[in-house]
Parts: C-alpha cells; structure tokens; sequence
C-alpha cells in the first residue's frame, strides 16, 4: 500500500507538472499565435480571369487556382472519402486527436522516425493558413494550440469546408474544386467514387501520388482511400470493388482556356496591375474584354497563314538540330521523346525528328511521341532559302530536303479539316509553365500526317476595332507568344507607306479639292540643297499617267500625286491635320516624305485613325475591358467609351437649340430640382469630331475605289485599285481600303473597314536592316503560287482578306451612308468637270455642297483643261 500510495502520488505530481508545462508552453507560445478569429472572414485566394466578350476563357493570372466551395456543395462521397483518409473522429474529438498523438508518439519511441503523422484536420488548416511545413517540435506545438483556438471559434463545417477548399493537390490546384477540374476537366459534383477516392489520397503527398506522373502509386493510395471507406461504412464491398478495379484517368486540363489570345491576355495583365496592384492576382476578378471569340480565331488563324505562307515561299532554312549523323546509329524512341520536350510550341508549330527519308516521304517522331509522316505534297515546297529574295532550286526528291536525324518543325494535318488542332498548351506557357503545357501536348489528339513547316522570321500583326467606340474586336501581336512576347500591335512603330495617304487626301478635301480635281501624275525631279542631291520621288509601279482625278489617284497610290499634294498644302499644314486623328505631331517628319509615308506608327494607330473615316469623321480611343467583376460578382469597374454617333450630337444640337428658343425662363425652371417634369438635357459620351462627315465620306469613296476600281471594261477603259483582291474574294461593294509599303519592302500594310468594322494588318522584320524581298517561281507549285516583290496588297492584305471572310459571313451588305450635304453631279472622267453626256466617258461623282465644278467639259486639241485658268500642280 505505501508504494501505491507513492505511485499515485507521483502520478498526480506528473500530472500537475504536466497540466503545469502545458500551460507555461500555451501561455509561451500565445503571444507568437495569430488570431484565428480572421478564418471568418479569410478571402481564398482565386486567380484572376480573362474572358472575351461572349464568355470564353482566354487566360488566368494567379500563383493558386481554386475554385472556392460551399459545404452543401461538396458530394457527400468526396466528404466521407476525405474523412476517412485524414480524419475518421473529425466530428468528435476537440481539434486534436489523443488516440493519433498516442499512436505517432509510440511510433516514434519504437522506431526512432517521425514516420506517422497525427494531425487533425483542424490542425492542417492551421497549418496551412498560419504555419509552414517544416518538422519541428516548435511548429506542432504551436499548430496544437491553434487547433484548440480554432475549434472554440468556428464549427466542424466551417473547418472542413476551408480544409476543402485550401488544401494543396498538385499541379496548382488548391481545393477539390480545382482539383476536379485539373484532374479530369470535371465539376466536383460529377466525380464518380473512383475518382473521387484519388483526389482524396492526394493531401499525403501531391507530388508523389500524382494519377499523371504516378499512375501505379496513385492506383495504391485509391485502394487505401478505398479501404478506409468500406471499413467506416461509407461503401459497400460491391462499390469498392468496382471503383478499385477502374482505370486511372486523370489527364491533365489546365485552366480550360478556351480561346487562347496571349498579347490581349498581356494588355489585361498589365492594365489590371496598374489599375488594382497585385491584389487583382489573388481576389477572384474577373475581366471580360471586348474581344469576340471568332473574330480573335480567325485574326489568329488569318495571321498565321499568311506568315507561314510568305516564310515559305522564301525558302527553306534547314533543320534547327542534327541528332545523329548517317551511319550512326539512333537514340532510343524514349531518349527521343525527352529530347524533344526541350522544343516549346509555337502555334501549330511542333518539334519532330526525322527518323527515316524514303523515296516519296520521310517517317518521324514528333514532340509528345506522335509518330507520323510527310508525304511528298507536303515538303516540295523546301527550296534552299539564300537571302530574302533568292532561292534555291525546287528539290526534286525528299533526301534533298531532309535526312534522319534533322530536328524539324511540323503542323499537324487534320484527319478531320474542321476540328482544329489544341494550341491550349501556349497559352499556359504564356505564365511559364512549361511543365504543365508537356503535359497538355502529351494528351493532344493529332493526326499521323504532318505538313513540313520552319519558324517564320517575320513578324506581323493585326488588329480589328469598333469603329463606333474603339472597342477591340480582335488582336494578334505576332506569330506565336512563345517566340516573342513583343506585342507588335501596340509596340513596333513602323514606317506606314502609302497607310498615310488618305490622310493626305482629307487635308486636301478639307481645303476645297474635291474627288474629281485634277492632279498631274508626271514625274518630279527637286533640288535638295542640304543633300545635294535631286529627290525623285516615283511611283510603285514607274507608271505615269498624267493629269488624273484626286479618286483615282488615292485609288491607284500614285506618289508623286501625294508629293504634289502635299506641296500645295504644304507640310505644316498637313501635320496639323494628321494630328487630329491622333498621330504625334512632334513624331512626325516635317518634309515631303511624309506624303510616301515616312512616318512611324503602331497598328493600333493606324486602325484607330482609319476608324475616323468608318464612323464619319470621330477619333474614337481604343480600349479591351469591359467591365470588372469582384469573386461576388459585383461589377467594380465598367467602361465608359467615346462613342461616334451623329445621331447623337444632332440630338444635343437640337436640345440646345430648343433650350435657346425656350429662353431664360424655361433655363432657371430647368435648374430648380423641384420641376420633376422639366426636360432634362441627354447624356452621351460624345467622341471628339475631327473631320466633317462629309470629309470621311469623300475618302471612304475613294478607298472603296481602291478596292472596286473603276472605268468601263467593256470600254476598255477600267482600271483597278490597289487592292482589287479585296473585291475578288469578298464580292462585297460596303469596304474601304489603302493598302502600304515602305522604301524598299522593309513594312507592308493593308488598312481596310466596313461601318462597323477597322481592321489593319501589317507585316515585317523586326530586324530593321532586312527587307520582305522577292520570290521566284518555285516549279514545284501550281499556277496561283505567289510570286515578284513582296508589298502591302500581297503580303499583307491575305491576312486582311482572310479574317474579313470570316468577320463578315453572315453580316448584311451595309452601303456607306451619303451624308447631308452630299450631292452627286455628272461629271467628264477625263476633265473632272461638268458635262451633258452620259456615255462611258461619263459617271455620277460626289461633291461636298458648293464644291461642284461650275463649267463644263470642252475637249480641245486633246486638253482636258477647260480654258487657259485651269491649273494643274
């Protein structure tokens, strides 16, 4: 009895200097714990989200991708599954569990290994709200006292719902929301058990028990998963056995962009940060821009072509790699795959080795491990590329081409032409996560038939706007976001070439010239004494036709037309008109040159200043965002653009006028806020006027002739614009345009619009010493290949062209709308005067009201002049 006695009193001596070292460590620890009553009100972090205007997903911005859940819309399986794999006494014990601590505690006095972990699920959300992962004793103290703080402050369901929705599984998903969706593109509630049962055995050990990189280890953690279920009641044995028998499907989904657009997904980045800081990366917004889906799609798809068809007609730059030499022997196909990894994605572009060359194609493996082939068809048009405007001779076998070994770039050809190939795996490369986009390209379903392609050199781009307020419709910054993140659309300030005429014109309009004034399209030849040299300017192609209409002359892009111009105007004058559509005047060269289009500016200038001429004479400004949603869907942020509406501004003028009328009674009543029923003045966010209505029109009629041409065919008297290939594929009569080249093909241009639509597109090196060139006649292709110098109407109007066709379908025609003030008169073709015939020599020409010409035609001795008083300059 004394030694029990003494046993027990020493057990309660224990037990008092327990009690008492707990609390000394509580009340150690207490000032360094955080207040755990913020889990109330804790933001989960969810990315930020870029949509287009019909609701695509175009990016997301964010180190964590959650989708945030409430308890009731947690299935009850993935709840049961989860309990019984971290926390079967959840419900009952008060935030730590004795019988865990007392287990790991003998686990480790046996083993010597912190091998089994006894943490509840209430002390992983305290862990992972207010500690880190680190194994000391110090870091679990202070997790068991957060455990207990948290128990007495929030409920069980409040716990595991923030467990649910914070815990890490792999890849970036936090939470079983996001987890589905990575895992299996699913939404949680359409989990079947097996699925539900691998997501839940992921909280051990994300990386190592990934269903994608570890599929057999994955397989094992279910069946645990499993077991614990069957053996706490929540399956049956049935139920187990079928969802244990099932395959390992997880594949990988990213953020399911649906509409990959990295250069507008860049714009909304960097404008979120400016305007929210980096809150707008973690606090769930969500930004719908003014993009249209397939408005985007065909802007990419029309820029890619057109780039890879120019890059090909220049011929073929060789393989990028050399793995083997002849008569050496091939790595294995698994060494090949992990060597290909290395080459990203840039657009339809994928990496590939070729493995054999026959006499008719050559086999290879493409990045991913797709084997596949190249036929014939698809690889003669590889001549030897020697600079930009010499190639080699068309290869008359595939050896000539390519040898095994030669790391190559392919597309991919479709079994099926109308389901497009996945390009997902760029757009998360856009945030560099490479690791992620392997795991895309590895589940991409393509076809066995591939085309021979190269890395286009050149850049392009092309951007389409709501000439009625700016808003951005589509944009494309380059070939590829992964070949270069420099957005040309906004950055690259290009010489404009011709881009710059019917800017020109309207000065000249704005000055009382009108369509039918006659200019002399003859060559000059000036003195410049500062050079020392004489400046000819001349026309592209060197032909001269004399006096000629100021329609016909924009139409056709006769240069020493615009230099003539610009010398009547003169310079000063015509920069002053140029500033108002937004172009820097200090920017801008003070000589003549800038009538050829010396000037440099972005794409986005130029089709917000063409917009001018679309909306009838308004500087709209451009803009990408809609509106911004907070994570409650409360809109934070709405654009208010500048809008172009004549409708409008008379509206206001005939209030105003009324006001006037109405007098200064009818003002002071108007100003008393108890006259409910006063008239009050309308609101509008009016874009500023810079050109008449009228002046927009008499340029857009040229422009359309740019497109249309015009004279008497059957007269042989007609004659085609600039950009007559327009008029050929779209058969469309309610477009304008002006094609664009530079002083030695280095930039080509094709600005064009519809009313309701801007669209500019351009094409160049970004190394400014190289020009576009020439291509010759490649003998392996057909009759439409493309072929002499390259410039703004075959370079870059196909691009133009291509993404109208789509932009357009379905769209009714809309002719320009003749403004008042507007009148037609018969006029003589060759004078530009009044005449009474009405012959092919003859056609109905717009004039702005009292600008029409007063005489009539006389044709003497072959003159077109009038009388002795008529000018030409």
């Amino acid at each position: 009895m004394k030694w029990l006695k003494r046993l027990l009193a020493l057990g309660v001596f224990g037990l008092f200097c327990g009690i008492a070292g707990v609390l000394g460590l509580y009340f150690y620890f207490a000032p360094q714990l955080p207040d755990v009553s913020t889990l109330r009100d804790v933001q989960l972090q969810t990315p930020m989200r870029v949509f287009s205007a019909d609701g695509e997903l175009i990016s997301q911005f964010g180190e964590q991708r959650r989708i945030p859940l409430a308890l009731d819309d947690v299935p009850e399986q993935m709840i049961q599954a989860v309990l019984a794999t971290e926390d079967n006494r959840f419900y009952q014990h008060p935030g730590i569990d004795p019988i865990g601590i007392t287990r790991a505690a003998v686990n480790l006095a046996v083993t010597g290994e912190k091998s089994q972990g006894a943490s509840t699920i209430t002390q992983q959300v305290a862990r992972n709200f207010f500690l880190t992962r680190e194994k000391t004793y110090i870091r679990k103290i202070k997790e068991i006292f957060l455990a207990i703080k948290i128990e007495r402050e929030l409920s069980k369901d409040e716990i595991l719902a923030l467990y649910l929705n914070k815990i890490p599984l792999g890849y970036r998903s936090f939470g079983v929301g996001a987890a589905a969706q990575v895992y299996y593109g699913k939404d949680v509630e359409e989990l079947t058990l097996a699925q539900i049962a691998v997501i839940a055995g992921l909280p051990q050990a994300p990386s190592a028990l990934n269903p994608i990189r570890s599929p057999e280890r994955a397989r094992e953690r279910r069946r645990v998963v499993l077991g614990r279920m069957l053996t706490t009641g929540y399956i049956t044995q049935a139920e187990f056995d079928e969802a244990n028998n099932a395959e390992i499907t997880a594949t990988y989904h990213g953020a399911e962009i649906t509409l990959p657009a990295p250069y507008l997904a860049e714009m909304v980045r960097q404008e979120m940060l400016e305007r929210f800081g980096e809150e707008a990366y973690s606090s769930g917004m969500d930004v719908y821009t003014t993009i249209n889906a397939k408005h985007q799609q065909a802007a990419e798809q029309a820029l890619r072509d057109n780039l890879l068809a120019y890059d090909h007609r220049h011929g073929y730059r060789g393989a990028i790699a050399k793995l083997w030499e002849d008569g050496q022997e091939a790595e294995s196909t698994e060494a090949l795959i992990e060597r290909l990894r290395s080459y990203p994605n840039y657009g339809p572009l994928r990496a590939a080795v070729v493995l054999e060359v026959g006499e008719t194609d050559a086999s290879i493996l493409v990045k991913g491990g797709k084997s596949g082939t190249i036929d014939w068809d698809s690889m003669k048009w590889a001549r030897r590329f020697i600079t930009d405007s010499r190639q080699g001779p068309a290869p008359k076998s595939p050896s000539e081409i390519l040898a095994s070994g030669d790391v190559i770039w392919v597309e991919a050809l479709p079994v099926d032409a109308e389901e497009p190939i996945e390009t997902e795996g760029e757009a998360l490369a856009q945030e560099d996560m490479a690791e992620e986009a392997d795991a895309i390209e590895a589940q991409t379903e393509v076809a066995l038939a591939y085309r021979l392609s190269q890395l286009p050199d050149a850049g392009a781009a092309l951007v389409a706007l709501s000439p009625n307020d700016g808003a951005v419709r589509a944009l494309v910054g380059g070939f590829s976001f992964n070949q270069s993140k420099f957005n040309r659309v906004t950055q690259a300030s290009r010489q404009v070439g011709s881009n710059i005429k019917p800017f020109l014109y309207s000065a000249a309009f704005e000055r009382g010239m009108t369509l039918a004034s006659l200019v002399n399209d003859a060559p000059i030849n000036r003195w410049d004494q500062a050079m020392g040299v004489a400046w000819r300017p001349r026309n592209s192609p060197e032909v001269y036709d004399g006096p000629m209409r100021l329609r016909v002359a924009l139409a056709q892009s006769k240069n020493v037309v615009s230099v003539r111009l610009i010398r009547q105007l003169g310079v000063p004058q015509v920069i002053d008109h140029l500033a108002k559509f937004g172009f820097p005047a200090d920017e801008l060269p003070r000589n003549e040159t800038l009538s050829l289009g010396s000037a440099s500016l972005t794409p986005m200038q130029v089709a917000s200043a063409y917009g001018s001429f679309a909306n009838g004479g308004y500087l709209v400004s451009p803009y990408f965002i809609e509106r911004v949603e907070d994570s409650m869907g409360e809109v934070i942020y709405q654009a208010e653009p500048q809008l172009a509406c004549s409708e409008c501004e008379e509206e206001l003028a005939a209030f105003e006028q009324h006001r006037q009328v109405a007098g200064e009674l009818a003002a002071a009543l108007c100003e008393d806020p108890e006259q409910s029923d006063c008239e009050q003045a309308p609101h509008y966010n009016l874009a500023p006027r810079v050109i008449s209505e009228q002046n927009a029109f008499l340029v857009t009629q040229a422009l359309n002739s740019a497109i249309w041409g015009g004279g008497n065919w059957s007269h042989k008297t007609g004659w085609n614009g600039t950009g007559w290939r327009a008029a050929q594929q779209l058969k469309r009569r309610d477009i304008a345009g002006k094609t664009g080249t530079t002083n030695d093909a280095k930039d080509a241009w094709f600005s064009g619009y519809s009313q309701d639509l801007v669209v500019t597109s351009w094409i160049g090196f970004d190394d400014f010493n190289r020009t576009l060139g020439q291509a010759s006649y490649n003998n392996n292709l057909g009759r439409n290949q493309v072929t002499g110098s390259e410039f703004g109407a075959r370079t870059a109007q196909p691009a133009w062209i291509d993404y109208m066709q789509v932009a357009l379908d379905g769209v009714d025609n809309k002719p320009f709308r003749v403004p008042e003030g507007v009148s037609t008169v018969r006029i003589d073709r060759s004078s530009g005067l009044l005449t009474n015939k009405s012959d092919h020599t003859t056609r109905f020409e717009y004039f702005e009201q009292g600008s029409e010409p007063k005489r009539y035609s006389r044709q003497q001795s072959g003159s077109v002049f009038d009388s002795e008083d008529d000018e030409l300059f």
